[in-house]
This record gives C-alpha cells, sequence and structure tokens, in this order.
C-alpha cells in the first residue's frame, strides 16, 4: 500500500514515538503561542477579555458549572483565534500579493473567530446578568 509514495510499512517505522518527541511537540506549541501573543493584537485582545471574564466570576461567585462553560467559551475563542492566526500564516506563504482567494480565506478564518466570539459574548451575558442584577440590587 502506497501513502504519498512511501510504503506504509515504513511510513509506520520512520514515526518516533517517546518523551524527546513529546517535549519538542510541547516545547513547539508554547513556542506558537509565544509567536501569536507577541504579533497578533487580536490574540491579546482576546487574553484581556478572558481575565475580565476572570475576575468577575470571581467577584461574582459564579457556580462551578456556570465556570465550566465560561472556561469552554474562553478556550474556543482562543483556540479560533489561535487556528485564524495560522490559516492567515498559511496564506502568507503561499502569495505575497493580494489575490482573492487568499482575502477570501483570511477573511471566512477571521469571520469565524468573530462568530464565536459574538456566541461566547451571548453564553456570558447568560451567566453574568443575573450576577449582576443581584449585585446592584
Amino acid at each position: 500500500m502506497a501513502f504519498l509514495g512511501r510504503r506504509k510499512e515504513k511510513f509506520d517505522r520512520d514515526k518516533k514515538y517517546g518523551l524527546r518527541r513529546f517535549k519538542r511537540s510541547f516545547l513547539n506549541s508554547i513556542n506558537g503561542l509565544r509567536i501569536s501573543y507577541k504579533d497578533e493584537q487580536s490574540l491579546l485582545i482576546h487574553l484581556v477579555m478572558t481575565m475580565i471574564v476572570f475576575v468577575f466570576g470571581l467577584v461574582l461567585q459564579i457556580n462551578r458549572y456556570e465556570w465550566i462553560f465560561s472556561i469552554i467559551l474562553m478556550g474556543l475563542i482562543l483556540c479560533a483565534e489561535l487556528l485564524n492566526t495560522a490559516i492567515e500564516a498559511g496564506v502568507d506563504l503561499t502569495t505575497d500579493r493580494i489575490h482573492p482567494l487568499a482575502k477570501r480565506a483570511k477573511d471566512v478564518g477571521s469571520a469565524a473567530t468573530f462568530m464565536m466570539s459574538v456566541f461566547a459574548f451571548i453564553g456570558e451575558m447568560i451567566i453574568f446578568i443575573p450576577y449582576i442584577i443581584d449585585f446592584f440590587r
């Protein structure tokens, strides 16, 4: 059986497993976070908003299930932003001029992050509005 011109047995045998590979993968992931944090303003905005939600959760003492829901929403937004950053980098790698399909790929990636942010905002408001109302009573 061929896989990209190589025999499957050789492909499986070439793959290295172990603690060294895991450590390298982990460090690559940390490097990706560092690069994204440094180069992407949107990621910084999402991180700030995550911290605000975290502080609101502590101050308003949301319950365990609301924490779980909030953490999932915050994580989804950050993951969407990182995936959008990866899409943009891939598109930038393939062309240095403004091509309609390149623009489309970047715009759709950005739209995915935007939509995730809108739905996360709605979800967080469902959690926090009752607490905010009670706080001011």
